[in-house]
């Protein structure tokens, strides 16, 4: 079988990389497989013991691996996210403070050409890059995966499909296999876990390591399941209602994927040297009865459920099996720790910090950082303002609505967010205020609309 044929990085480009990273010389470089799924509430795994979905694959890698208990994604909603995970930075500091979407005058983001991504990194250390699944960056050149560090694209170039089966969005299909349109049957997550199973099982025919961003749409709303997987949820759980049925269904269906997809690794001798990550890109959305476990509110919302995410790392014989950590991260600090774990050193700016002492088991201390999150977004709702947070050492400053209050939370008392403090902790108010109110300055310094 011939070798799949994929875009090469320009040669100024890499040689532009050695500027920012040394490889120093260490024993084969871990493989990296990175899934992220799409609006998947922090409890709608069952290794939180939720009681009517059944997640056996993402379990198994919960067993195999450390699972995160406040890994937060960087913002409520999709584009933002995806931009802090492959910048290493803020989103706001690369051009993503909102959702990018077709419509020019209801997008707020546009990706820096200028920021470097992971798959750039990566390919100074020898990897194969690839994405397959949803990119949700740009519909267009510089802003395609192609051209922004991906050797191989496989999926879809837009934000959320409007049918699972027919892939298309406003009546457009943004389908891709690199730069080539196509147009391929059946449900978007069979595909996009079928995909990554050919290029892992073609991966495994040379020595070179290889990072596959596997992106899946689901379970972010319509929320599509197979029949046949639905018919098995009802049958399961009798009580269970009609909506939280097709999203128990959808997830379940997607984790079946997963598992297939961490087959492929096992079967091609591949498993054993590959960092495996599972994460969501925000929390989930309350409407399709998501389930974000004792959080307050869901997708959009800056309050914990909008933010905690459900995560899992694996690394064989480098991560303790069956472990857990109370550390606090965020989706932009899988740049520099995966940027780490493969030999490289990051020597640009970044705000992210890697926690790869935490996956060795070290000590490694999240005190006196600050998080910050933010969304920008249009209509009357928001009015093209942000709702934004800030958390430092369990206290958590807010405002939800451009146009409501701030709120004040302290998060080891108060998890679920229903004690404001804001007037009886004027001091910490103040505090807080200030550490965001740089955040949002220094953010506000960055362009981040595409004229027409």
């Amino acid at each position: 079988m011939q070798k799949i044929k994929y875009l090469i990085l320009p040669l100024a480009l890499i040689a532009l990389g050695t500027a920012y990273y040394s490889t120093p010389q260490a024993p084969a470089k871990p493989n990296i497989l990175l899934i992220l799924t799409d609006d998947q509430g922090y409890h709608d795994v069952s290794y939180y013991g939720t009681k009517d979905i059944q997640t056996p694959h993402t379990d198994a890698l919960a067993a195999e691996g450390m699972r995160f208990d406040n890994f937060y994604a960087n913002c409520p909603v999709c584009s933002p996210t995806r931009a802090a995970l492959l910048s290493g930075r803020y989103q706001e500091y690369v051009g993503v403070p909102g959702v990018i979407r077709t419509n020019l005058k209801d997008s707020w983001g546009y990706l820096d050409p200028k920021a470097t991504l992971l798959p750039d990194m990566l390919k100074i250390g020898g990897y194969h890059t690839s994405l397959i699944g949803k990119w949700h960056l740009g519909l267009e050149s510089p802003n395609v995966p192609n051209e922004r560090g991906f050797d191989y694209f496989h999926g879809w170039l837009g934000d959320m499909m409007d049918d699972y089966w027919t892939h298309r969005r406003h009546d457009i299909n943004y389908m891709r296999k690199n730069t080539e349109i196509i147009d391929p049957e059946g449900h978007a997550t069979d595909l996009f876990s079928q995909w990554s199973v050919d290029y892992i099982k073609e991966q495994a025919k040379d020595d070179q390591p290889f990072f596959l961003y596997l992106a899946y749409n689901a379970p972010h709303f319509p929320v599509q399941p197979p029949a046949d997987w639905l018919a098995k949820v009802k049958a399961r759980e009798p009580a269970i209602s009609e909506k939280r049925a097709k999203l128990v269904a959808f997830i379940e269906h997607l984790d079946d994927g997963i598992g297939k997809v961490i087959k492929a690794l096992k079967e091609s001798g591949q498993y054993e040297n590959t960092i495996i990550i599972f994460t969501s890109d925000n929390g989930g959305l309350l409407k399709d009865a998501a389930n974000n476990g004792p959080l307050r509110d869901g997708k959009q919302s800056v309050y914990e459920g909008g933010l905690k995410v459900p995560t899992v790392i694996v690394w064989k014989g480098k991560i303790i099996a069956g472990s857990s950590s109370d550390h606090k991260a965020l989706s932009m600090d899988l740049f520099p720790t995966l940027v780490e774990a493969a030999g490289l050193h990051t020597t640009h700016s970044i705000e992210g910090q890697s926690f790869l002492p935490t996956l060795l088991g070290k000590t490694q201390s999240d005190k006196d950082r600050p998080l910050f999150f933010s969304r920008r977004e249009g209509g009357t709702r928001y009015g093209g303002l942000t709702i934004q947070a800030v958390q430092l050492n369990n206290w958590k400053l807010l405002q939800n609505s451009p146009f409501a209050p701030q709120e004040l939370y302290n998060l080891a008392v108060d998890p679920k967010e229903e004690n404001n403090l804001i007037e009886s902790e004027s001091e910490k108010y103040k505090e807080l205020n200030a550490l965001l109110m740089k955040h949002l300055q220094e953010a506000g310094k960055v362009p981040w609309q595409k004229e027409d």
